[in-house]
Protein backbone atom coordinates (compact mmCIF):
# COMPACT_ATOMS: atom_id res chain seq x y z
CA UNK A 1 0.00 0.00 0.00
CA UNK A 2 1.38 3.32 -0.87
CA UNK A 3 2.21 6.32 1.54
CA UNK A 4 -1.04 8.45 2.31
CA UNK A 5 -0.74 12.10 1.26
CA UNK A 6 -2.63 14.74 2.89
CA UNK A 7 -4.64 16.90 0.34
CA UNK A 8 -3.94 20.04 2.79
CA UNK A 9 -0.05 19.95 2.37
CA UNK A 10 1.46 22.46 -0.69
CA UNK A 11 4.70 21.66 -1.27
CA UNK A 12 5.88 25.11 -0.84
CA UNK A 13 4.09 28.75 -0.35
CA UNK A 14 2.58 30.69 2.47
CA UNK A 15 1.56 29.09 5.74
CA UNK A 16 1.95 31.93 7.93
CA UNK A 17 2.40 34.95 6.10
CA UNK A 18 3.36 35.25 2.47
CA UNK A 19 5.61 37.91 3.21
CA UNK A 20 7.73 35.41 4.83
CA UNK A 21 8.09 33.21 1.36
CA UNK A 22 11.10 33.65 -0.94
CA UNK A 23 12.08 32.25 -4.20
CA UNK A 24 15.77 31.76 -3.43
CA UNK A 25 17.20 29.12 -0.20
CA UNK A 26 17.01 30.68 3.03
CA UNK A 27 20.18 30.21 5.58
CA UNK A 28 18.39 31.19 9.19
CA UNK A 29 20.67 31.14 12.69
CA UNK A 30 18.99 30.33 15.81
CA UNK A 31 20.43 31.75 18.82
CA UNK A 32 19.28 29.97 22.31
CA UNK A 33 21.04 32.59 24.31
CA UNK A 34 20.58 35.82 22.72
CA UNK A 35 20.99 38.40 25.41
CA UNK A 36 23.29 40.14 23.34
CA UNK A 37 20.70 40.88 20.44
CA UNK A 38 18.27 42.31 23.33
CA UNK A 39 16.69 39.59 23.70
CA UNK A 40 15.82 37.68 26.58
CA UNK A 41 15.06 34.40 24.86
CA UNK A 42 15.52 33.02 21.63
CA UNK A 43 16.51 35.13 18.58
CA UNK A 44 16.42 34.32 14.72
CA UNK A 45 18.83 36.20 12.25
CA UNK A 46 19.63 36.01 8.41
CA UNK A 47 23.92 35.71 7.52
CA UNK A 48 24.34 38.92 7.60
CA UNK A 49 23.67 38.90 11.35
CA UNK A 50 19.93 40.75 11.37
CA UNK A 51 17.50 39.90 13.24
CA UNK A 52 14.56 38.11 11.51
CA UNK A 53 12.34 36.96 15.02
CA UNK A 54 12.66 37.36 18.28
CA UNK A 55 10.73 35.07 20.44
CA UNK A 56 8.59 36.82 23.61
CA UNK A 57 7.79 34.48 26.45
CA UNK A 58 4.73 35.01 29.04
CA UNK A 59 5.84 34.59 32.48
CA UNK A 60 3.92 32.68 34.62
CA UNK A 61 1.88 31.29 31.38
CA UNK A 62 0.39 27.59 32.53
CA UNK A 63 0.54 27.01 28.54
CA UNK A 64 4.07 27.90 28.43
CA UNK A 65 3.07 30.85 25.76
CA UNK A 66 5.27 32.00 23.16
CA UNK A 67 4.93 34.93 21.05
CA UNK A 68 7.46 35.18 17.74
CA UNK A 69 7.94 38.59 16.71
CA UNK A 70 9.37 40.35 13.62
CA UNK A 71 12.65 42.69 13.67
CA UNK A 72 9.56 45.60 13.81
CA UNK A 73 8.52 43.69 17.41
CA UNK A 74 4.81 43.37 15.41
CA UNK A 75 3.54 39.88 16.65
CA UNK A 76 3.98 37.14 13.43
CA UNK A 77 2.64 34.12 15.29
CA UNK A 78 2.00 32.83 18.94
CA UNK A 79 2.35 29.35 20.19
CA UNK A 80 1.30 27.60 23.51
CA UNK A 81 0.78 24.20 24.79
CA UNK A 82 -2.59 22.41 24.93
CA UNK A 83 -3.14 21.31 28.17
CA UNK A 84 -3.83 17.60 29.35
CA UNK A 85 -2.99 16.59 25.61
CA UNK A 86 -0.81 12.92 26.44
CA UNK A 87 0.64 13.67 22.58
CA UNK A 88 1.75 16.89 24.12
CA UNK A 89 0.22 19.09 21.21
CA UNK A 90 1.46 22.44 21.15
CA UNK A 91 -0.91 25.20 18.98
CA UNK A 92 0.16 28.00 16.50
CA UNK A 93 -1.96 30.71 16.04
CA UNK A 94 -1.96 34.30 13.59
CA UNK A 95 -0.19 36.95 15.08
CA UNK A 96 -0.87 37.47 19.18
CA UNK A 97 -4.07 35.24 19.21
CA UNK A 98 -4.86 32.19 20.63
CA UNK A 99 -8.66 32.14 19.59
CA UNK A 100 -9.45 28.73 18.06
CA UNK A 101 -10.47 30.85 14.64
CA UNK A 102 -7.11 31.93 14.04
CA UNK A 103 -5.19 28.45 14.35
CA UNK A 104 -2.88 28.24 11.83
CA UNK A 105 -1.30 24.77 12.40
CA UNK A 106 -0.38 22.10 15.14
CA UNK A 107 2.17 20.30 16.51
CA UNK A 108 2.41 16.98 18.52
CA UNK A 109 4.57 13.90 19.09
CA UNK A 110 3.96 11.24 16.30
CA UNK A 111 2.97 9.01 19.40
CA UNK A 112 2.58 9.04 22.93
CA UNK A 113 5.19 6.83 23.75
CA UNK A 114 8.34 7.76 22.19
CA UNK A 115 12.18 6.40 22.04
CA UNK A 116 13.55 9.19 19.34
CA UNK A 117 11.54 12.31 18.78
CA UNK A 118 9.25 12.43 16.31
CA UNK A 119 6.82 14.93 15.91
CA UNK A 120 3.45 15.58 13.37
CA UNK A 121 2.02 19.08 12.00
CA UNK A 122 -1.20 19.33 11.08
CA UNK A 123 -2.44 22.28 9.33
CA UNK A 124 -5.96 24.19 11.06
CA UNK A 125 -7.75 22.84 7.85
CA UNK A 126 -7.09 19.10 8.35
CA UNK A 127 -9.45 18.42 10.98
CA UNK A 128 -9.47 14.62 10.53
CA UNK A 129 -5.57 14.36 11.25
CA UNK A 130 -5.33 11.01 9.89
CA UNK A 131 -2.92 11.90 7.56
CA UNK A 132 0.27 14.78 9.43
CA UNK A 133 0.78 17.72 6.67
CA UNK A 134 4.19 17.89 7.76
CA UNK A 135 6.53 15.39 9.44
CA UNK A 136 9.51 16.82 12.05
CA UNK A 137 12.69 13.84 12.81
CA UNK A 138 15.76 13.80 13.81
CA UNK A 139 17.75 14.51 16.65
CA UNK A 140 17.84 17.86 18.52
CA UNK A 141 20.87 17.11 20.46
CA UNK A 142 22.61 16.34 17.30
CA UNK A 143 21.22 19.21 16.13
CA UNK A 144 20.39 17.58 12.74
CA UNK A 145 16.62 17.58 12.61
CA UNK A 146 14.65 17.47 9.12
CA UNK A 147 11.46 18.74 8.06
CA UNK A 148 9.39 16.82 5.31
CA UNK A 149 5.66 17.23 3.55
CA UNK A 150 3.93 14.44 5.56
CA UNK A 151 4.90 11.94 2.85
CA UNK A 152 8.23 12.51 3.18
CA UNK A 153 8.36 13.20 -0.55
CA UNK A 154 10.20 16.78 -0.28
CA UNK A 155 12.36 17.96 2.57
CA UNK A 156 11.62 21.85 3.26
CA UNK A 157 13.83 22.08 5.79
CA UNK A 158 17.05 21.21 7.45
CA UNK A 159 18.51 21.83 10.66
CA UNK A 160 22.41 21.90 11.19
CA UNK A 161 25.25 22.58 13.73
CA UNK A 162 26.87 24.95 10.96
CA UNK A 163 25.19 28.04 10.64
CA UNK A 164 26.34 30.96 8.11
CA UNK A 165 26.88 34.81 9.41
CA UNK A 166 29.48 37.28 7.40
CA UNK A 167 30.51 38.67 10.33
CA UNK A 168 31.85 35.74 11.83
CA UNK A 169 30.48 35.61 14.86
CA UNK A 170 30.36 32.49 16.79
CA UNK A 171 28.03 31.51 19.69
CA UNK A 172 28.13 27.47 21.09
CA UNK A 173 24.38 28.30 21.57
CA UNK A 174 23.83 29.00 17.84
CA UNK A 175 22.60 26.21 14.97
CA UNK A 176 21.70 26.92 11.42
CA UNK A 177 18.59 26.02 9.69
CA UNK A 178 18.28 25.67 5.61
CA UNK A 179 15.10 26.60 4.48
CA UNK A 180 14.20 25.28 0.90
CA UNK A 181 12.93 28.20 -1.62
CA UNK A 182 9.31 29.11 -1.44
CA UNK A 183 9.11 28.07 1.79
CA UNK A 184 7.48 30.04 4.66
CA UNK A 185 10.27 30.39 7.05
CA UNK A 186 8.23 31.85 9.33
CA UNK A 187 6.48 28.50 9.57
CA UNK A 188 9.83 27.07 10.02
CA UNK A 189 11.18 28.71 12.66
CA UNK A 190 7.91 27.86 14.95
CA UNK A 191 8.10 24.09 13.79
CA UNK A 192 12.06 25.01 15.04
CA UNK A 193 11.07 26.48 18.46
CA UNK A 194 8.42 23.80 19.36
CA UNK A 195 11.16 21.17 18.63
CA UNK A 196 13.77 22.85 20.72
CA UNK A 197 10.85 22.94 23.32
CA UNK A 198 10.48 19.30 23.04
CA UNK A 199 14.13 19.03 23.35
CA UNK A 200 14.26 20.96 27.08
CA UNK A 201 11.34 19.06 28.36
CA UNK A 202 12.68 15.29 27.11
CA UNK A 203 16.12 16.60 28.85
CA UNK A 204 14.35 17.49 32.05
CA UNK A 205 12.48 13.92 31.85
CA UNK A 206 16.77 12.37 31.29
CA UNK A 207 17.64 14.30 34.05
CA UNK A 208 15.33 12.52 36.72
CA UNK A 209 16.45 9.77 35.15
CA UNK A 210 20.01 10.09 35.97
CA UNK A 211 19.16 10.85 39.49
CA UNK A 212 17.68 7.32 39.76
CA UNK A 213 20.00 5.60 38.06
CA UNK A 214 22.71 7.51 40.72
CA UNK A 215 20.46 5.72 43.36
CA UNK A 216 19.75 2.36 42.04
CA UNK A 217 23.24 2.00 40.51
CA UNK A 218 24.59 1.81 44.32
CA UNK A 219 22.57 -0.76 45.11
CA UNK A 220 23.99 -3.01 42.85
CA UNK A 221 21.72 -2.36 39.31
CA UNK A 222 24.12 -2.31 36.41
CA UNK A 223 25.00 1.37 35.67
CA UNK A 224 25.13 0.58 31.86
CA UNK A 225 22.16 -0.43 31.29
CA UNK A 226 19.98 1.87 33.15
CA UNK A 227 22.17 4.81 31.49
CA UNK A 228 21.62 3.22 27.96
CA UNK A 229 18.20 3.47 28.85
CA UNK A 230 18.36 7.09 29.84
CA UNK A 231 19.52 7.82 26.77
CA UNK A 232 16.79 5.96 24.56
CA UNK A 233 13.72 8.18 26.53
CA UNK A 234 15.41 11.70 27.20
CA UNK A 235 16.88 14.33 25.20
CA UNK A 236 17.13 13.55 21.57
Amino acid sequence: MGLLISKFAAPSGAIVDPRFCASYPIDLTFFIDAAWLNCDHLAVTDINGNVVFKVEAHKWSLRNRQVVVDASGKPVISMQQKLSSIHDRWLVFKGNSSDPKHLLFSVRRSSAFQFKTELDVFLAANKEEEVCDFKIKGSFRNRSCTVYKGDYSMVIAQMSKEYKLVNGLVSKDAFGVAVNPNTDYSFITALTIIRYKFFKKDTGISDVISDVISVVSSNGISTALISAISAALGGS
